[in-house]
């Protein structure tokens, strides 16, 4: 038993390299995910045009979805009301009525969390009713189903990046240390990874950390575009990297895990 997991990061609409968008319709079709997991920054300025764009490319894509809210999804500090009232209204109404969401079958189970703040620009938090939420959710699923968050903000930065991980997320890995969380998904900083990252470890059960590069952004930061597919069996994950190389996605890098470790 197999599933197929596709994942993309930062499409950033308005601010995107169009040429992308065909060619990534068409291979995610040809892979018929299970799930398509969407960690974040839909938008360039959430702009409402934006939304629509995003939208029109999730349509295409008609898969079982999880899409979380990244920081470029919060309105602009130039409309203060817009930013801080009414944050995930344009969210809300184009892409999602909810801004966390779950997934679940027979296999595996997922959850997404909004990391994204009103309150900060650029880096992400997890707050204790969101901890709890997802303990929750992944003590109900049971032992043997592969357990998914999505988020955006990373929540572990491996040793060879700069930058920091969203606020309390050792707090939160804590919190989940008997739940047996097998994968991360995350985004926000335009670069792939996959690995068992510095701060990782989930008692005594070793977490997959997965970041996608940016799907379609023109602000790929030494990067191609890339995003990820991700299959899973009862024992392993494997995650495969689809990089834009001459007009298409091919694969260009691949990492297995077992399960659990």
């Amino acid at each position: 038993m197999t599933r197929t997991i596709v994942h993309l990061s930062d499409l950033h609409f308005g601010a995107i390299h169009e040429e992308t968008l065909a060619p990534l319709v068409r291979v995610v079709r040809e892979l018929k995910p299970d799930l398509l997991a969407v960690s974040g920054d839909l938008t360039q300025r959430a702009r409402t045009s934006q939304f629509l764009e995003a939208r029109e490319f999730l349509d295409r894509l008609p898969f079982p979805l999880i899409v979380v809210p990244g920081n470029h999804d919060v309105p602009a500090i130039g409309n203060p009301w817009r930013r801080f009232v009414g944050s995930w209204s344009r969210f809300r109404t184009h892409i999602h009525p909810e801004t966390e969401q779950t997934y679940s079958d027979e296999m595996m189970a997922a959850i997404g969390l909004n990391t994204a703040r009103a309150m900060a620009f650029k880096g992400g938090r997890i707050n204790p009713v969101q901890m709890e939420k997802a303990r929750q959710f992944f003590h109900e699923c049971g032992p043997e189903r592969l357990k998914v968050l999505v988020v955006h903000h990373p929540l572990d930065i491996p040793h060879i990046w700069p930058g920091v991980s969203a606020g309390r997320a050792r707090k939160a890995l804590r919190a989940w240390e008997d739940c047996g969380v097998d994968m991360i998904l995350a985004g926000h900083e335009h670069r792939a990874f996959a690995g068992s990252a510095h701060m990782l470890r989930i008692g005594n059960h070793d977490a997959v950390v997965v970041q996608a590069g940016t799907a379609t952004s023109s602000r790929t930061r030494g990067e191609a575009n890339s995003f990820n597919v991700i299959r899973v069996t009862p024992g392993e994950i494997q995650v495969e990297r689809r990089t834009w190389i001459e007009g298409a996605f091919a694969p260009t890098h691949s990492d297995s895990f077992p399960r659990g470790g």
